[in-house]
């Protein structure tokens, strides 16, 4: 990129040299608002810098406090916003010295705050400055090495530049002068001039002292970068300054400029921001490119993904710029791998880039772009005017003036955004800084980005594994689940969902959620699932599920803790028994369209008290009625409690049709918040069309045990219109089993008797978790072991689960009546 310098400097080519000219044009307006940030910039441009900020003497003298920073956010590095000045920190230390302090990633490491700094390895430089209020200038740099001579020798000339700015006027006792503001940060509530008031339209009698009502006022697109400044969590200790525009009753919106400084609390004393509101549509009509890069960074330090990065770079740079096209892309390995053009239609691009036009966005090899890729190599911004002599995948996307620019992070280049024009277009020296600026935050916002795309990927494959891949079809109902991870972090969350499918009929639905969001919540939540599975194919009711899970989680000695909500469902009689720990009842929607928020008993989430009562709550479900089961993700919201969004969820689900259960289930995800993961599990009972015919036999140890059971297995079977040569099947089939069951166990042997479908099963439940065994082979001296294949020559299928306390035996034998 070719810079602006004088002669001399051109001659000698160093960075010092042009660092000293450029901050000779910022100090050429000596008044100027942004004269500090705009020093800060410089940092970033000549040192390598990734971070630049000034400290400086707060309202207590003992404190330094942030006053301005440049470049991506200070939280990165595990930086406060203010330091005790005779505290052990790089910048008061510098203070004391009065000499420069050059700090490592091993002295970093030794240092106070190495818990707060991250796992990569950065270099920290802290230089007093020269305009004699006592400030420091810090830097923090992530390329390896850290800062070289020229870094060092740039800094040096950054902080003679330095020059603090006054604080925002306040008129006596601290209220705020006509045209200030002061807001608390902690509750919101702000103190105005009457100047201000009259910018937004308002009157003294009108303003109720919130935040929210300014804020209401202004354009909404406006609205993140304010946000930016008002919030705690975004707002870093220093002056900022921003235009926004606040909406007239009639006519355009107006512009106004906002100065402001946050002010540490101490003391029960809240942080404040404080500062000034004037009218700028009478100064400029645009926003200035300090404010550009301002609003830059603000969009690119809440960017997540890539994709977002992305956007927010196009955003800031293809308009101000008045570029025809922008497009930003990753490298990896040899390829740019596209991650977003403007305009986005194929048509609009080289033919190379059509070519390779493989998915949503084209990748091209760099090595058929070579000035493209000596421009990485060197890994400055280029800017090549209208008629250079370009390679056509390069030269077709700004006919009129190309700028490439490499996007450097942590000592390699992330990627690269190329700016083109059709028409011929100058490059000003205010373009060449906002190019520059923004590619250095545009870079390391891309490397994280990837890191988090990389990791989300990973996040969901491993919550996808946990949880079901598909549910089990159901006589009588059907099911559906839904499951959507949350927005606001990376880490897995702890929600699950699962439907088991029980003997007799019965079905369990089970809904849950882990404490936090982590891999620990995630790995118990998979150990919780697999438990309430396990325990409720013995064949346990459902309190002594829930119980069995409770005392496993307590013995696991973790410090997390699990809600869960268990529903064991008759599907033949329409009955279901609910047990809560600690969990969200189940909302039904009856066949009439009218809903149920059920008032199920519940006992403490699991993992709390070893001791603790789960009590069983009766559900009555008619056909065509739907049960919903649901995580706080979906009705808790920050604005409203927990009850309204139950009330709610209650509503949408009586408007919606449960002949299309899954339309139900996406409609009552529409607008979720994503602050939290969501789990929900619907099922819609209807009935069975043929309900199972059943009997039972408690078989009694007495000689004539397998007598007595035969008797009844016939004249069950004659009730029931079953006639030979199957009668005879069965009886074989029964006098096998129980005798097995006499002969191997002790304790009680019941026989179960269902018949649906044409199809008899035969069932012998024992007191022994011992599955019978069936020989490889008999000799014909042998005087056992051939019952169980008797059994399976007799049967179509058979097999043992396991109930609580032992095992049942099944069989079952189709019918030709």
């Amino acid at each position: 990129m070719a810079d602006v310098v004088g002669e001399g400097a051109a001659e000698r080519g160093t960075r010092p040299l042009r660092a000293e000219v450029a901050l000779k044009t910022v100090a050429a307006d000596p008044d100027s608002p942004q004269r500090l940030r705009r020093v800060l910039e410089q940092a970033l441009v000549f040192s390598a810098a990734t971070l630049a900020a000034v400290y400086a003497p707060g309202e207590d003298e003992d404190l330094l406090c942030l006053v301005e920073s440049a470049g991506v956010p200070r939280t990165l590095y595990g930086l406060r916003d203010s330091y005790p000045r005779s505290g052990r920190s790089a910048t008061a230390d510098a203070l004391r010295t009065g000499h420069p302090v050059w700090l490592g990633p091993a002295e970093l490491a030794a240092g106070a705050e190495s818990r707060r700094a991250p796992a990569r390895d950065f270099f920290v430089a802290a230089l007093p400055t020269h305009d004699g209020d006592g400030g420091c200038l810090l830097a923090v740099s992530e390329r390896p090495g850290g800062f070289d001579a020229d870094d060092r020798a740039c800094l040096e000339l950054i902080a003679e530049a330095v020059a603090l700015p006054a604080r925002p006027a306040t008129v006596d006792g601290g209220e705020p002068a006509a045209n200030a503001f002061s807001l608390a940060m902690d509750s919101g509530r702000v103190e105005v001039g009457e100047d201000i008031l009259t910018l937004f339209g308002l009157g003294p009698d009108d303003f109720d002292g919130k935040v929210e009502t300014l804020l209401g006022l202004t354009v909404p697109e406006d609205l993140p970068s304010l946000m930016s400044v008002v919030e705690a969590d975004h707002m870093s200790l220093g002056d900022r300054e921003l235009e926004f525009r606040v909406l007239q009753p009639a006519g355009p919106p107006k512009w106004l400029r906002l100065r402001g400084r946050l002010l540490p609390g101490g003391e029960g004393r809240p942080a404040r921001l404080v500062g000034t509101v004037a009218d700028a549509s009478t100064l400029r009509a645009e926003i200035t490119d300090v404010a550009r890069v301002q609003r830059l960074a603000a969009a690119l330090a809440t960017a997540g993904t890539v994709r977002d990065v992305s956007h927010a770079v196009v955003t800031a740079l293809r308009g101000p710029l008045r570029a025809d096209r922008i497009a930003l892309a990753e490298l990896e390995n040899d390829r740019l791998v596209v991650t977003v053009l403007d305009p986005p239609e194929p048509e609009s691009w080289p033919e190379l880039w059509r070519l390779e036009w493989r998915t949503e966005w084209p990748d091209a090899p760099v090595r058929a772009m070579p000035t493209l890729g000596a421009a990485l190599r060197e890994g400055r911004a280029q800017i090549w005017p209208a008629g250079a002599p370009l390679e056509p995948a390069l030269a077709d996307v700004g006919p009129g003036g190309l700028a490439v620019l490499p996007l450097p992070a942590g000592g390699r280049m992330a990627g690269a955004c190329l700016i083109g024009w059709d028409t011929p277009h100058d490059f000003g020296a205010d373009e060449r800084a906002l190019l520059t600026a923004s590619a250095g935050l545009a870079g390391q916002a891309l490397s994280r980005a990837h890191a988090f795309d990389a990791e989300h990927e990973l996040v969901g494959m491993l919550q996808r594994q946990l949880l079901p891949r598909r549910l089990p079809r159901l006589p009588g109902a059907e099911a559906v689940a839904r499951y959507l991870p949350t927005t606001a972090g990376l880490e897995v969350g702890g929600d699950w969902y699962d439907v088991i499918p029980l003997p007799d009929h019965h079905v369990a639905l089970v809904i849950g959620d882990v404490q936090g969001h982590s891999a620990a919540a995630a790995t118990l939540m998979g150990q919780m699932r697999t438990a309430l599975r396990a325990y409720a194919a013995e064949g346990h009711p459902p309190d002594v599920v829930v119980h069995h899970a409770n005392r496993l989680l307590m013995e696991m000695e973790t410090d997390l803790f699990a809600t869960c909500c268990y529903v064991d469902v008759d599907l033949e009689e329409g009955a279901a028994w609910c047990v809560r720990a600690g969990h969200l009842p189940p909302v039904l929607r009856h066949p009439d369209g009218s809903t149920e928020i059920v008032e199920a008993e519940g006992g403490p989430p699991l993992g709390v008290l070893r001791q603790a009562d789960f009590p069983m709550s009766p559900l009555g479900l008619r056909p065509g009625t739907v049960l919903a089961l649901t995580t706080d993700g979906l009705v808790e919201a920050a604005d409203a409690d927990i009850d309204t969004g139950m009330d709610r969820l209650a509503h949408d689900l009586a408007r919606s049709d449960p002949a299309h259960l899954g339309l139900v289930a996406d409609a009552l995800l529409v607008g979720a918040r994503r602050s939290d993961d969501i789990a929900l599990l619907l099922m819609r009972y209807d009935g069975m069309a043929v309900r199972p015919l059943r009997e039972s036999w408690t078989v009694w140890r007495v000689p004539e045990a397998v007598g007595h059971a035969r008797r009844f297995t016939r004249r069950t079977l004659r009730t029931w219109g079953v006639t030979p040569p199957d009668t005879d099947a069965v009886l074989l089939v029964v006098s096998e089993l129980v005798t097995n069951a006499l002969v191997h166990t002790d304790g009680r042997v019941r026989l179960d008797l269902t018949l649906v479908h044409h199809r008899l099963r035969v069932a012998v439940a024992d007191s022994s978790p011992r599955t019978p065994v069936k020989p490889a082979s008999i000799s014909w001296e042998a005087t056992g072991g051939r019952g169980i294949l008797l059994v399976e020559a007799m049967a179509a299928e058979w097999g043992t689960v396991p109930v609580s306390g032992g095992k049942q035996v099944w069989s079952e034998i189709p019918l030709s009546g």
